[in-house]
């Protein structure tokens, strides 16, 4: 296959979601809030909880099958694998080799995590297409897997409420077809605002202690009025840049898929984009914010309901801790089976 004129198409999703429902009334027992609160503040009404023994490598490495399996494709048939995740099943190895090993994937092939909070799936992405446009590899597992409630502060009423568990997945693969599949892509940092969205304990710049422990200092810390700011001009910036990267109007667009942070923030970004609100796809309600998980799920879902179809333009942006942001235009493409 030729390096010089290679496209790179997502060929199939997969999700896994963990059984377990915590509905807002069900927080109302744990917090001092209400399903009222909640919802005019982010339009969640439930999140997914994962098990003490589901780890994300494990919900990874389901959603990676389903997504294997509707390309109708073996673990023998990917080259490479890219997890997303904030929340990784221990600090080493990477959450991507023991997904590897869950998944029977070939023992020689590169696997690896990507660190971008939100954004990570986003960004993992990018770092799998241009891998394969390398011409080295042919097909890759782009995971992003997420287990938020385990570093969450379950006394802080205003993060406990938004976050849920879950992963999402994608076959994406080399072809030589032009025009389809990624067509252009923005990816940013600032780590000047680092602390608006951290944690503060738990790596080796403070570890662990029994009082970093009494102090939760392990948990999720977000200043929440900031970040919506920032996100809802970012995200704009982000998709207007790309868009013209691409010589793409808005208007060409048939589907904007974000991370689904706060149904405020959509209801923002598409107002900036002067897009109507039904081109944005949201399943926020149903799981809260995954971070990394959120753009595969709701991708997934729209694809899965019919709404994306072959030839479709699709705008997926994100927004994260780090702070990261990124943008991916691109041509939904399903190859004749």
């Amino acid at each position: 296959m030729s390096t010089a004129a290679l496209s790179v198409f997502i060929r199939s999703v997969g999700v896994h979601a963990p059984e377990r429902k915590l509905t807002n009334d069900d927080l109302s027992k744990i917090v001092d809030t209400n399903d009222e609160w909640i919802k005019t503040r982010s339009g969640i009404s439930e999140r997914r909880i994962a098990g003490p023994n589901e780890n994300p490598s494990d919900m990874g490495a389901k959603a990676a099958a389903h997504a294997l399996q509707n390309a109708g494709l073996n673990p023998a048939d990917i080259d490479l694998l890219i997890v997303a995740t904030m929340t990784p099943d221990v600090p080493f190895p990477s959450t991507a080799c023991l997904l590897q090993a869950k998944l029977g994937l070939r023992r020689d092939i590169p696997a690896f995590d990507v660190s971008a909070a939100c954004s990570g799936f986003v960004f993992a992405l990018q770092v799998g297409t241009d891998m394969l446009r390398s011409g080295r590899y042919r097909r890759a597992l782009v995971v992003g897997a997420e287990k938020l409630s385990n570093v969450i502060d379950w006394q802080d009423r205003t993060t406990c409420v938004l976050f849920g568990d879950g992963a999402g997945a994608a076959v994406i693969e080399a072809t030589e077809t032009p025009g389809v599949g990624i067509l252009g892509n923005l990816l940013g940092s600032d780590g000047v605002n680092a602390e608006l969205i951290h944690c503060v304990a738990g790596g080796s710049a403070k570890p662990a202690t029994a009082q970093t422990m009494a102090d939760r200092e392990h948990c999720l810390r977000m200043n929440g009025k900031e970040v919506f700011k920032l996100a809802v001009r970012v995200m704009s910036e982000s998709c207007q840049r790309v868009l013209a990267q691409c010589g793409v109007s808005s208007d060409e667009v048939a589907w904007f898929i974000p991370h689904q942070a706060n149904y405020r923030i959509l209801e923002a970004v598409a107002s900036q984009l002067n897009v109507g609100l039904d081109r944005f796809p949201s399943n926020l309600d149903r799981y809260g914010n995954t971070s990394a998980a959120s753009i595969p799920l709701a991708l997934e879902e729209a694809w899965r309901n019919g709404k994306i179809k072959h030839g479709d333009l699709v705008l997926l942006v994100a927004f994260g801790s780090g702070l990261t942001w990124g943008a991916t235009l691109l041509r939904w493409h399903e190859p004749r089976r």
